[in-house]
């Protein structure tokens, strides 16, 4: 069995079959990669489950952090799981595979002061108007980066309040729209009269890439002291204020477009981070 065709077929299956992200399927093909030449070099004569125990072992002493070495897993998981499927071995070698635990940080989020703070930062630039509406339409929508970025002018309708977000997997819902963000949106349009179909076109009428999303978090962030502050952010803290509101988890699942509730889950956990903040505060006994 040649591992490298087994690889191009499993990566041809996410990409096809699977519409999975260009981001998943990189770094898939980079972590099953690796392993292979691993699993070359010590001439495994078959894939069995101390081969998988030995090679975790070789990503710890490689000075791989736990949440790689999970990683790692998972996309080796995947790769048996359709190796399995396709008849091509008998067994999943990662099966009752003892798997290390990563604790997912909890995410990074503004207060409501802080976010009022960060949407009065732009002004007297040229491209003010058009980062303001950036800035209004992330925490209005929680939109993750790719979607901002691919995000065309017929898929807003400022006048019913809602847009279409294409989400992973090209999988599309529907997300409201508040009156901030529709004034900013609006001004944007009758000022900037953006060019071609993409709502926000780079200079070229091109789609402005993440990492351009990105610096301009960044540019504001660094003004306000908030020298991490990204499109995750401003993620976090769309869903984090609406739960605080009273919004419930299903409903933020089905807003931040998660396919599975357990990864929306974590804002449950900050959530009780803070509420634990201002008992600890207000509290006589806190």
């Amino acid at each position: 069995m040649n591992l490298y065709h087994c690889l191009d077929s499993f990566i041809s299956h996410l990409t096809t079959e699977r519409g999975s992200s260009v981001h998943t399927i990189d770094a898939y093909n980079r972590d099953i990669l690796e392993f292979i030449q691993y699993q070359e070099f010590h001439s495994f004569p078959s894939l069995e489950r101390r081969h998988m125990e030995t090679y975790i072992g070789w990503l710890r002493q490689e000075g791989k952090k736990t949440r790689s070495i999970v990683r790692a897993i998972s996309a080796l998981r995947g790769f048996f799981t359709f190796l399995l499927t396709e008849g091509s071995i008998k067994k999943n070698p990662l099966e009752d595979v003892e798997i290390p635990k990563y604790i997912t940080p909890i995410p990074q989020v503004l207060s409501e002061q802080e976010v009022v703070k960060l949407l009065n930062l732009p002004v007297g630039s040229r491209t003010s108007v058009r980062d303001k509406t950036i800035l209004e339409l992330l925490y209005a929508t929680g939109l993750r980066v790719s979607e901002l970025t691919k995000l065309k002018r017929s898929d807003v309708n400022l006048e019913a309040g809602f847009l279409i977000a294409s989400g992973k997997r090209s999988k599309e819902r529907v997300v409201p729209l508040g009156s901030y963000s529709r004034d900013a949106i609006k001004s944007y349009i009758e000022e900037k009269k953006p060019k071609g179909s993409l709502l926000f076109p780079n200079a070229r009428g091109g789609m402005l890439t993440r990492q351009a999303i990105w610096k301009i978090l960044r540019k504001y962030g660094i003004k306000m002291e908030k020298n991490h502050l990204s499109p995750h952010t401003m993620r976090h803290t769309f869903a984090t204020h609406l739960l605080e509101g009273g919004a419930d988890l299903r409903s933020i699942q089905i807003l931040l477009g998660h396919e599975d509730i357990s990864t929306t889950q974590i804002y449950t956990h900050v959530d009780s981070k803070r509420l634990k903040e201002i008992h600890k505060k207000h509290h006589p006994r806190g």
